[in-house]
């Protein structure tokens, strides 16, 4: 709660974690009577998660694909073709 910065009622903060946990975005183990979160994924995971999540809700990936590849900058679109070709991130 502290953390949020925001007057959230435990509970709320609760609701949200178990939410979290259903969907794989954190894990928990016993700690007392209630639970430890850990996020399972860094930021760019998660990022990379909703991408794919949000490529899945289209049935024509190519046009998806092709849309996004056309939007990158100059320096994305270089950085997306030498990570293709292998080269690290």
């Amino acid at each position: 709660q502290r953390a949020l910065g925001a007057p959230l009622a435990r509970t709320t903060v609760t609701t949200i974690l178990s939410r979290l946990y259903e969907k794989g975005s954190v894990t928990r183990v016993r700690a007392g009577r209630g639970y430890a979160y850990t996020p399972t994924e860094d930021a760019p995971g998660l990022t990379a998660r909703r991408m794919h999540s949000e490529l899945a809700k289209d049935e024509d990936r190519g046009a998806v694909l092709a849309r996004f590849v056309s939007q990158l900058n100059d320096e994305d679109e270089a950085l997306l073709r030498s990570l293709l070709d292998g080269g690290a991130e």
